[in-house]
């Protein structure tokens, strides 16, 4: 059956209304991209018009076998209409819709010479995950870009294409994450648990029985790896890593934080499974604890809703939180429930300020094997990964200036020159690792017994 040809005076949104008022068939009329008429804030002088309009062929659409479907990217509408109009969401395309389109993109590549179609089901699994949050539309233009760059199924190419979708957030941030596992020295214990975790987004392990993982929160000394380890997980599990600024969250206008939030949570739903990253979270909740005066609540609204989130959750969105000060976390935080497992991440023992030395150094494009790495690890106790990495550095600086190569030497002076953290914050950090034996898993295998630092008063 041939489309009746269009009505050109229905552009008018004004018309298009009348026409649909004034049609005795018994019809669908959509009406696309009518939302900016809509929008209080832009629909122009017609706008009060057009919203009356609507409200009034309202009653006579419900005596008739007539329906109005309004087509929009958004959902945005005034009050006048709450009542009237019932929303529909559309959801993202399912992984059976993309396998769809895979299978299309497949079978008209097939021709094309050097090009490597060959899955393992384990494989074409992991593509289609990659794949979640796009449109089929979207999908397939990653998957072909994919073939011809490559010329295979690249998941790093297709997870790239989610950027897209993170760039237009004013909140979330996307990190192309190139650190895995063996550029983070230490945390041999919290290494194996997610290493044991690593293949929990899989239909096997749905069917297996073991449910998705929901994320842990590290706790620890500042600069000891946290962040970095948080980092090391997307590109370990090849997951693409979101990272949430909660001081973005935040803004001036009654009820946009708390939508804030929300929209920042839907939109990791909508690219997962991934990696959310929330650093150095008891700075961004900072306000909860405090009587609410300040922010009239919106602190602990946002606070609330980024808890029940992380408890109700359903969706493969693995959470990594980072904290340095225990004390001003809620405890409603460090519940059971909102995490699988707390980590507490302490300065590096011997052999993994070894291993750290060697890393920084092999990175510098320096052997380690031509630095005694024993000598520097017992000239390094208590300091961080990050003043170790500090260290070189400082070293390179003076190997430079004098037009040689870094050496022994210079890795130790700048070793001792530097006064560690562990030092200036000995109090804190005591108290700390007093708190974790009792409140947290340790991220490194304990030595048999581990004093406190010893004291700088004389």
């Amino acid at each position: 059956m041939q489309a009746p040809p269009l009505n050109p005076t229905t552009r008018d949104p004004m018309k298009a209304l009348d026409f649909v008022a004034q049609s005795q068939e018994s019809a669908i009329f959509v009406l696309k991209d009518f939302h900016p008429f809509l929008d209080d804030s832009r629909g122009g002088p017609d706008h009060p018009m057009i919203i009356r309009r609507l409200r009034d062929i309202t009653n006579d659409l419900k005596e008739s076998r007539k329906t109005l479907v309004i087509l929009s990217p958004v959902l945005r509408f005034p009050a006048d209409l709450e009542k009237e109009i019932t929303v529909l969401d559309y959801s993202l395309p399912m992984l059976d819709e993309l396998a769809l389109s895979l299978d299309r993109v497949v079978r008209s590549a097939r021709e094309i010479a050097g090009v490597n179609l060959k899955m393992t089901d384990e494989e074409r699994e992991h593509v289609l995950n990659a794949s979640r949050g796009l449109t089929c539309l979207e999908a397939e233009n990653a998957f072909a870009k994919s073939l011809v760059k490559c010329r295979r199924l690249d998941l790093k190419i297709i997870i790239a294409e989610k950027e897209q979708l993170i760039r237009r957030s004013q909140i979330l941030e996307y990190y192309e994450s190139v650190e895995g596992f063996e550029n983070v020295g230490g945390m041999g214990l919290v290494k194996e648990w997610l290493n044991k975790r690593g293949k929990a987004f899989s239909e096997k392990a749905r069917l297996f029985g073991l449910p998705e993982p929901k994320g842990l929160l590290l706790l620890g000394v500042q600069g000891a790896g946290k962040s970095l380890l948080a980092k090391a997980i997307a590109s370990q599990w090849q997951l693409p890593l979101l990272r949430l600024d909660l001081g973005r969250v935040f803004s001036e206008l009654v009820g946009s934080s708390e939508q804030n939030m929300r929209s920042a949570l839907r939109l990791a739903e909508n690219v997962a499974p991934c990696v959310l990253w929330c650093d150095e979270i008891e700075k961004g909740l900072s306000g909860v604890s405090g009587s609410g005066s300040s922010d009239a609540g919106t602190s602990a609204r946002v606070f609330g809703s980024l808890l029940t989130w992380m408890q109700e959750k359903t969706s493969p969105v693995f959470v990594v939180s980072t904290a340095n000060d225990v004390t001003a976390l809620p405890p409603e935080l460090l519940r059971k429930g909102r995490f699988d497992e707390i980590f507490f991440v302490d300065l590096p023992l011997a052999e993994e300020r070894r291993e750290i030395f060697a890393i920084h150094l092999a990175r510098r494009g320096r052997d380690p094997l031509h630095y005694d790495l024993n000598e520097l690890a017992l000239a390094s106790d208590g300091f961080s990964g990050a003043e170790i990495e500090q260290a070189i550095i400082e070293g390179l600086y003076d190997a430079f200036e004098n037009n040689r190569e870094l050496s022994q030497d210079d890795i130790n002076l700048a070793l001792e020159t530097t006064v560690p953290l562990s030092r200036t914050m000995e109090h804190k950090i005591s108290a700390l690792r007093d708190w974790a034996r009792t409140h947290a898993r340790a991220a490194s295998e304990p030595p048999p017994l581990r004093p406190h630092l010893p004291s700088l008063a004389k």
